[in-house]
C-alpha cells in the first residue's frame, strides 16, 4: 500500500523534473526502511530473539546429529572448558551476522539446510595471526557473535587455508558467544533486555562496541580490531591503556584493563556509559566516544595532551601517543597501500606496537600479494602463513 499511494499520485505530477525530485523524496523516506528487511531478518536470528538464536545454534541434519558428525558447531566460550586466562588474553570478535538459511528444495525433496560455517578474511587472519606470533604466553580468542559451524577433525573436508593457517598456532583459540547469555550476570544486561541496541543505524558496529566492552568487563586482557597487523610483543606492557587518535579522541580499537581492580572499574564505568549515553545514530559515539569520555572522567581533563604528558593525572590508566597504535590517521589509509609511500609509511611506523588499516575505508582496495606496499610487507613480516595461504590478493 505504501508503494502504491507514491504511483498514484506521480500521475498529477506532469513535470517530469517535478516527478523525478518527488520519486527522491519517496526513495528517502521509505527506501532506507524498506532496505532494512534483509538484515532485520538475519539479525532476528543472529542476536535479537532468543528462542530463534536458540534453534539455530541447534540445527542438525542426520549427518550433523551422527555420533561423529562431519561438522561441529563451535563451542560457546562460556560453556567449554578450555576458557579464557584472565588479563592473559588477546580477544577479537567477528560480529558479521551469517544466517543460516535453507536452500530451496528440490522438486519432491524437503529444504536443505544451510549452515554457516567458519570463514575469515586474510586481512582478518592476519590480525590474529599477528598477535599470536608476537605474543606466545598469551591466549588469542577469536569470538564469533552468532551461530558458526567448522568442520569436523576427522571429517574427509579440511578447514579452509586461512583458518588452517591461524589454527597452526598453539595458543590460537576460536569459540561462539551467545549475546545473551555474554551479558547475563553483568551491569549490561537489564539495558540489553530494552532492545535499544537493535534500534541502531549502525547495528553491526554497535554490536562490536558493545562486546569490547563488554569481553573486558568479564575478563580483562587486551582487545583488538580485526584490521590491525601486531608488529611486536605487547605482553611486558602493564595492563589499563588505550591510545590516542587524535589530540581530541582516544579510539577503541586497541584497549587493555586487568581483570580486576582499577581495570574492573574501568570496564564497569565503560558499560555504565555505554548505557547512559548510547545515540544509535551515531557511528563513533558508542566506541571511542565510551572510552573517551570514561578517560575525561578518570584524568579531570578533556586534554588529550595533558593524559598523554603526566600519567599520574590518570592514577596509572596510559594513554599512548598516536604513534603507538594509530600512526597512520584514516585520512591517509591509502599510505598502506601505495608503493611509492612504503618506505615513508614503515618509517613512520618503526616504533608502532600496532598498525590500524581503517577497514571501514580500505576493504574495497586488494593488494596483489607480492607487491611493493606497507599493509604487504607488514603481512609478509608479521602473518607470513596467512600471507601465503591468502592466494593472489591480500
Amino acid at each position: 500500500m505504501l508503494l502504491r499511494l507514491p504511483l498514484v499520485l506521480a500521475r498529477y505530477l506532469h513535470n517530469g523534473h517535478l516527478r523525478l525530485i518527488f520519486f527522491a523524496l519517496i526513495v528517502l523516506l521509505l527506501g532506507g526502511r524498506l532496505l532494512m528487511y534483509p538484515w532485520q531478518d538475519d539479525v532476528q536470528v543472529c542476536f535479537k530473539d532468543k528462542q530463534q538464536l536458540e534453534n539455530a545454534e541447534s540445527l542438525t541434519t542426520p549427518e550433523t546429529s551422527s555420533p561423529d558428525p562431519p561438522i561441529i558447531l563451535l563451542e560457546d566460550v562460556l560453556q567449554a572448558d578450555r576458557k579464557p586466562a584472565p588479563g592473559r588474553t588477546i580477544f577479537f570478535h567477528e560480529t558479521s551476522c551469517h544466517r543460516p538459511k535453507r536452500k530451496r528444495p528440490r522438486h519432491g525433496h524437503n529444504p536443505e539446510l544451510q549452515f554457516n560455517m567458519l570463514q575469515l578474511t586474510a586481512r582478518q587472519a592476519c590480525a590474529i595471526e599477528s598477535a599470536a606470533l608476537h605474543n606466545p604466553n598469551f591466549q588469542i580468542f577469536v569470538l564469533f557473535a552468532s551461530p558458526t559451524y567448522r568442520y569436523n577433525s576427522n571429517s574427509s573436508q579440511r578447514q579452509p587455508p586461512l583458518i588452517e593457517a591461524i589454527l597452526s598456532y598453539k595458543n590460537v583459540q576460536l569459540r561462539r558467544l551467545n549475546l545473551w547469555r555474554y551479558a547475563a550476570g553483568t551491569p549490561i544486561e537489564a539495558w540489553l533486555e530494552d532492545g535499544q541496541l537493535f534500534r541502531s543505524s549502525y547495528l553491526f558496529s554497535h554490536i562490536s562496541d558493545f562486546l569490547r566492552y563488554l569481553t573486558l568487563y568479564r575478563y580483562g586482557g587486551i582487545y583488538l580490531d580485526m584490521d590491525v597487523v601486531v608488529l611486536r610483543s605487547m605482553e611486558d606492557v602493564p595492563p589499563n591503556y588505550t591510545g590516542a587518535e587524535s589530540f581530541t579522541h582516544l579510539a577503541a580499537g586497541v584497549m587493555s584493563l586487568a581483570p580486576t581492580g582499577f581495570g574492573h572499574e574501568i570496564a564497569a564505568s565503560c558499560l555504565r556509559d555505554f548505557q547512559q549515553n548510547f545515540d544509535g545514530g551515531d557511528w563513533g559515539n558508542n566506541g571511542p566516544g565510551v572510552i573517551t569520555r570514561v578517560a575525561q572522567q578518570i584524568c579531570g581533563t578533556k586534554d588529550i595532551t595533558l593524559m598523554l604528558d603526566d600519567r599520574k593525572r590518570c592514577m596509572g590508566f596510559k594513554v599512548f601517543d598516536r604513534n603507538a597504535f594509530y600512526a597512520v590517521p584514516w585520512k591517509h589509509w591509502r599510505h598502506f597501500f601505495e608503493p611509492q609511500l612504503l618506505e615513508q609509511t614503515l618509517a613512520h611506523t618503526k616504533d608502532s606496537y600496532v598498525v590500524h588499516v581503517w577497514n571501514k575505508h580500505s576493504k574495497q582496495l586488494a593488494i596483489k600479494v607480492g607487491s611493493s606496499s606497507a599493509y604487504g610487507k607488514y603481512a609478509e613480516l608479521h602473518c607470513p602463513k596467512s600471507y601465503a595461504a591468502a592466494g593472489e590478493y591480500f
